[in-house]
């Protein structure tokens, strides 16, 4: 789905990327990792084009990420949907409202009513109440927004999403939920993932793969088992600390039943 080839990104004299490669496969949550400032997500913004590379090549969907061509900025829009931190709802437009932007832009033909049933589907997806549809961001919870900004990233039904730090800033039990939700719709929809993440519960819960960025460059991508025996300094501090652990036992006990690898 992504393919990523010599990946280099300079502001200045800062160098964020250099000669990064990196592989997203068809159907997998694929979480993306690295200490602050490693550039996760300048990384996500270089694979959508909203900020273009200094070097290197990007395809996604089989398509140049790069190209100018508007046939191909197109295909990229309408195939991938966007959860970006806080869920970056316009704040003078109901919920509603904003889950129709991007149906409104790609498919004017639907018309207003179609438009609305169908915003009012994803926001039911996105597991709003139907009320919610008519509510302002500001009338929202934090956990509401980020579920918000999901249903108008699955307005277009894309098969490939992108979500920045979707469990920031939520309790526990908020997160939980936001988790099961991620792995409900990726295995109903057939959705592929591009997940940036700090939480470990997280990438223990629901991602098939990790991919690491440290050293300027992607330096592991594989399962969370294949991860942890890394023999990197940042792998090591940061997948055998005491909250990686906590993280991976509350997987391993899962009940009875429950899937422990994905659960």
């Amino acid at each position: 789905m992504i393919r990523v080839r010599g990946l280099c990104n300079r502001f200045g004299s800062q160098i964020v990327h250099e000669d990064l490669d990196l592989d997203v496969r068809r159907g997998e949550i694929l979480g993306v990792v690295g200490g602050s400032g490693a550039g996760k997500s300048v990384l996500m913004r270089s694979i959508l084009g909203l900020s273009p590379p200094t070097s290197g090549q990007i395809q996604v969907l089989g398509v140049d990420a790069r190209s100018e061509k508007p046939a191909d900025r197109l295909h990229i829009e309408r195939n991938t949907g966007v959860l970006f931190q806080d869920g970056a709802l316009f704040s003078s437009l109901t919920v509603g409202e904003n889950v129709q932007v991007p149906l409104k832009e790609h498919h004017p033909e639907l018309g207003e009513r179609w438009h609305y049933e169908l915003a009012l589907l994803k926001v039911k997806l996105a597991g709003l109440s139907a009320d919610t549809i008519n509510k302002l961001p500001s009338q929202l919870s934090g956990g509401m927004r980020k579920r918000a900004g999901l249903a108008r990233a699955l307005a277009l039904d894309p098969p490939l999403l992108f979500l920045d730090e979707p469990t920031a800033g939520l309790d526990p039990i908020a997160a939980d939920a936001f988790d099961r939700l991620i792995k409900t719709l990726q295995q109903a929809l057939g959705l592929t993932v591009f997940l940036i993440t700090h939480d470990l519960d997280t990438l223990y819960a629901i991602c098939d793969r990790v991919a690491v960025l440290a050293d300027r460059k992607v330096v592991a991508t594989a399962p969370l088992a294949k991860i942890e025996r890394i023999d990197h300094p940042w792998i090591q501090e940061y997948f055998h600390g005491p909250r990686a652990r906590a993280a991976r036992n509350a997987v391993t006990n899962a009940p009875p039943g429950e899937n422990k690898e994905n659960r």
